[in-house]
């Protein structure tokens, strides 16, 4: 069993938990379960291209930045340009939480991305009412039927959706209802990050279609390159949250990139 495979059983799990605790009914009448979203689609446009994460851990590279506070690094992220936040809420394998979004949705204006392994229809009704604007989907761990049946619900939702693909074979979980398709340079299964891969991937797309290059960019010359072969969106999290200070680091980041 490989680490994504542990991740959506232990997913699965949670979920049980959830639902015999909070139905579908309460989620609707949370607070901001009525709220109408932010569309990245608008922010990738006009800002820095950079969908700016919060992660305070990854199965990969253990602790990253424990220390930090989610206000004040998607804070300062939105101050310097981002076009958007992600925040992990898986807790067992990322250290998260849907109390991280809550804790952040009143105080910013950009977009949030929900990150997180969605298998249930449930997880798009608990991203909603936390404030959420855009949704993750992962095609390693979906059928292309749900994928399709998981961007309807998100749409109907208000909600965007962003589609992870790693493989020439996930090429078929594209539709053309979903918002963005986004490349993970690092494999889900093994972690080897191949930035050329991506690029390959990329030119196979669908005409006409938003690209996100997603994960394993760790320098201003990976950043420019992906630039360059004409990726609409970078998300990153790592690169900034090892450092002491992600948000100073995320300024620096935009300052070079974007001279």
């Amino acid at each position: 069993m490989n680490i994504l495979d542990k991740i959506v059983q232990r997913k699965q799990e949670e979920l049980a938990f959830s639902k015999s605790q909070i139905s579908v009914q309460q989620l609707k009448d949370s607070e901001f379960f009525g709220r109408k979203g932010l569309s990245l689609k608008e922010t990738l446009k006009t800002k820095s291209g950079i969908i700016a994460e919060f992660k305070r851990q990854s199965p990969s590279k253990g602790i990253i930045n424990d220390k930090a506070s989610p206000l004040e690094v998607v804070s300062a992220y939105e101050h310097s340009g981002a076009s958007a936040v992600s925040v992990l809420t898986d807790r067992d394998f990322f250290g998260g939480s849907s109390d991280d979004i809550l804790s952040i949705r009143n105080h910013i204006r950009i977009p949030v991305l929900r990150k997180d392994f969605m298998v249930d229809e449930y997880q798009f009704y608990e991203a909603k009412s936390i404030g959420a604007d855009v949704v993750l989907l992962i095609a390693a761990c979906l059928s292309p039927q749900q994928v399709q049946e998981f961007t309807a619900l998100s749409h109907e939702l208000g909600l965007e959706v962003l589609l992870e693909i790693h493989s020439e074979e996930e090429l078929k979980h594209i539709n053309p209802d979903i918002d963005f398709a986004g490349i993970n340079n690092r494999n889900l299964k093994d972690f080897k990050v191949d930035l050329q891969h991506s690029v390959d991937l990329k030119n196979r797309l669908p005409e006409g279609i938003l690209s996100v290059a997603e994960s394993g960019i760790y320098s201003e010359e990976d950043f420019k390159y992906l630039k360059e072969t004409g990726f609409d969106g970078f998300l990153m999290g790592e690169y900034f949250m090892k450092d002491e200070n992600p948000g100073n680091k995320f300024s620096e980041f935009v300052s070079n990139v974007t001279i």
